[in-house]
């Protein structure tokens, strides 16, 4: 028996933040219906005149940073007639979900895959005009200086009959995904992310599996999922993403991973949206509403509170160390280096769209596909689009050196004939690519750190793209509570 009834194809959560040093190089996608006021390196919105004494602008919620938290709260906000300003500091909407077109090639920064079951996306996103492109459900583990198949019984049974007694992992092991997986499928989704927790390791030797296959797949998988080899992350994180692969279908948009970001901001009212808009403090006690300082010096004043949509680090830094739990950033924060090549299409020596995983435990690989195989849009015609990622920023080790490590590894997986070819297009080493996220956790933590003041991102709900999605409505819904609180209270006063 091979593994149950589980899409088996890699998945990032929260997909990564760029920090290259040729940032400049690249071009970036703008979100629909920019208008150029938006799009200018140096726009000045409407009537945002700085003046030393008084905010200049005023408006009802001023929402910092246009992740998909940001967007998901502006969404919120905006079903509620409820009159915003949305910052971002670059110059397009996404934060880590961000892709660059490269003389005609599509590339996300960060090797980001879209799963279709996440709860809170299905509400929000349309699936059809996202055009999403379908992975293998399953994934091939390079071991023993060969691939062998993991595959979904209910997608590919032939598949999974064949690997039955493959080396990755005993016929036990792979009951025990079976029995992981009617666990999880029984379960709500508050039930998994509120329920005991222990490391992800520590789950998985207490269900019984072997060394063998925490080895061979688990580590290269999950790891890759989380950034983290040695599996450290919340056993909530691992069962919230187990069952949404169970049920859902891994993807890429037609036209890269920023066409989720992309689509909601192009629901939202466009001068509403401020790019190239750096905020550099917050002074949220105020008797006249918070007022928020631009990098340009522009103030920016806000009626109904600020939601703070940005990264842990940078929210300590606005709020003066003032986070919700009080507990700061964990550390390490999880880092990983994304790889780009190109070859001529008819030169690539597998076709399946599916993902490769390193379970040797030897070399600085740990998964990559051939990203044209999935979406053949990610090349112009007649070339091939091949993504590698490693974990971890490899300090000190030059591009020049991990390139060539990368193409004398891949070397040994597909022949030195077949990667000789391969022409090296960019690489993104990624310093944040998710919170750590290790016990103990809170992942549904509250969005208010008082009224008019609330936070919202992956590391207030889990680690995941529906993570930021699900933080970023319950920062608007604290709000909206809040401000219901205050019209109710002045209504009993006026009786």
């Amino acid at each position: 028996m091979s593994l149950p009834a589980l899409s088996l194809s890699f998945s990032i959560s929260s997909p990564a933040h760029f920090s290259s040093s040729n940032f400049k190089k690249f071009n970036s996608l703008k979100p629909p219906n920019a208008t150029p006021s938006q799009i200018s390196l140096d726009s000045t919105p409407p009537n945002l005149n700085p003046s030393p004494s008084q905010p200049s602008h005023n408006t009802g919620v001023i929402v910092v940073g246009a992740g998909l938290a940001g967007l998901a709260a502006a969404t919120r906000l905006q079903a509620e007639n409820i009159p915003f300003l949305l910052l971002e500091a670059s110059d397009a909407v996404g934060g880590r979900v961000r892709t660059d077109s490269v003389d005609g090639f599509t590339l996300d920064r960060g090797f980001q895959i879209f799963i279709t079951a996440y709860p809170e996306a299905r509400k929000l996103l349309d699936y059809d005009a996202l055009d999403l492109r379908r992975f293998y459900s399953g994934a091939r583990v390079f071991y023993g200086g060969r691939f062998h198949t993991v595959a979904d019984p209910l997608r590919h049974f032939s598949d999974s009959l064949q690997s039955l007694t493959n080396p990755i992992g005993s016929v036990i092991d792979k009951l025990l995904i079976a029995v992981t997986r009617i666990r999880v499928l029984s379960q709500s989704d508050f039930q998994i992310l509120t329920a005991d927790e222990v490391k992800t390791i520590e789950l998985l030797r207490s269900i019984g599996f072997s060394e063998s296959i925490l080895d061979r797949f688990f580590r290269p998988f999950f790891g890759g999922i989380f950034f983290d080899r040695e599996l450290e992350t919340t056993s909530r994180l691992f069962d919230f993403v187990f069952k949404c692969l169970a049920l859902g279908e891994n993807t890429l948009p037609k036209n890269g991973i920023a066409a989720i970001p992309e689509q909601l901001a192009a629901k939202l009212n466009p001068s509403s949206v401020l790019l190239n808009s750096r905020v550099v403090s917050i002074d949220h006690e105020s008797e006249e509403g918070a007022v928020v300082k631009l990098k340009s010096g522009e103030l920016l004043r806000s009626d109904l509170g600020v939601i703070l949509a940005i990264e842990e680090f940078e929210a300590v830094k606005i709020l003066k160390g003032k986070t919700l739990a009080g507990d700061g950033v964990k550390l390490p924060v999880r880092s990983t280096i994304c790889l780009y090549f190109t070859v001529d299409n008819d030169k690539v020596p597998v076709k399946d769209p599916v993902l490769f995983l390193n379970g040797s435990g030897r070399g600085i690989v740990n998964n990559m596909f051939f990203a044209t195989n999935v979406a053949p849009s990610y090349a112009p015609a007649g070339k091939a689009l091949v993504s590698v990622s490693l974990i971890g920023l490899h300090e000190g080790v030059s591009d020049e050196e991990l390139v060539e490590g990368v193409v004398k590894e891949l070397s040994g997986w597909f022949g030195e004939a077949a990667v000789g070819l391969w022409k090296y297009l960019r690489m993104y080493r990624i310093e944040f690519a998710q919170p750590n996220q290790c016990p103990p956790t809170n992942l549904m933590k509250e969005a208010r750190v008082k009224a008019g003041l609330y936070v919202c991102g992956d590391y207030v709900s889990s680690a995941t793209f529906d993570g930021a999605l699900v933080s970023g409505r319950r920062a608007a819904e604290a709000l909206l509570e809040d401000r219901a609180a205050v019209k109710s209270s002045m209504f009993s006063v006026s009786i």
